[in-house]
């Protein structure tokens, strides 16, 4: 079976059905569902949320004006609580409908290392991936603004873990069962070492990151990192070739 995209609340409930709310559907975590714009007032909505995006993560959710938010959008402000009716939920819908991108460019090198046979260099490939992943500036801005937020509203939390780090976890431990059944892996417990993987690979990376972005991190420092951590992996869990 083929890796399954990350999905959140762009068009869909995710694992969850919709409720109703005064402003239309909402997700198990109480996120407002963003309808996919067929029309002229859905294409507002989706320019409303460009815009936000924009407006909070240069501003943070305290500092970020609806005045200001409407200003980039080229609506009223009127409009704006017309479609989410107030700003924690505009907050939320936009930042929940953006996640779901953050993590889609693992898909493909999760697939070509299921079905490669050069084993160890699909390893590196999936690693050199998640670097570009969770160091790409727009999901590092992405990742701070839910961090800073996450007390306020808990739920940011939760989708950002279902849709991110859990959501890595199962497919990679799906594929490590693959790669058991193929003879080239051997492990106990496919989701310890899925968490490990990562680890190994791009924690570090990440954390210097996300928390000294003005600290340059050489790519190829990254690399030596990746690589590294992927030769501890399959030290550890290898079939030695016979």
């Amino acid at each position: 079976m083929a890796p399954t995209p990350p999905s959140g609340t762009s068009g869909s409930t995710g694992s969850g059905s919709a409720e109703r709310s005064p402003h239309g559907a909402v997700d198990e975590f109480g996120i407002p569902v963003l309808a996919e714009p067929v029309n002229a007032s859905q294409r507002k909505r989706a320019a409303i949320i460009a815009a936000a995006l924009a407006v909070f993560l240069d501003e943070g959710y305290t500092a970020a004006s609806v005045d200001a938010i409407a200003a980039k959008a080229g609506v009223s402000k009127p409009t704006i609580y017309n479609h989410f009716g107030n700003k924690e939920r505009l907050f939320l819908a936009v930042i929940a409908g953006t996640l779901p991108t953050s993590f889609a460019p693992l898909v493909e090198p999760l697939a070509e290392l299921r079905a490669t046979d050069d084993v160890a260099g699909g390893f590196h490939r999936l690693g050199l991936a998640m670097a570009v992943t969770v160091t790409d500036d727009a999901v590092l801005r992405l990742r701070r603004l839910v961090i800073g937020e996450v007390d306020r509203f808990p739920q940011l939390g939760h989708l950002w873990h279902r849709l991110g780090p859990s959501w890595f976890n199962t497919e990679m431990a799906a594929t490590f069962e693959y790669l058991i059944e193929r003879g080239v892996l051997r492990m106990d417990d496919p989701d310890l070492a899925s968490q490990q993987l990562t680890a190994l690979t791009v924690g570090v990376p990440q954390l210097i990151r996300t928390f000294q972005p003005d600290v340059p991190l050489p790519e190829e420092t990254v690399r030596r990192m990746v690589e590294s951590g992927i030769e501890v992996f399959l030290a550890a869990y290898a079939v030695p070739a016979s």
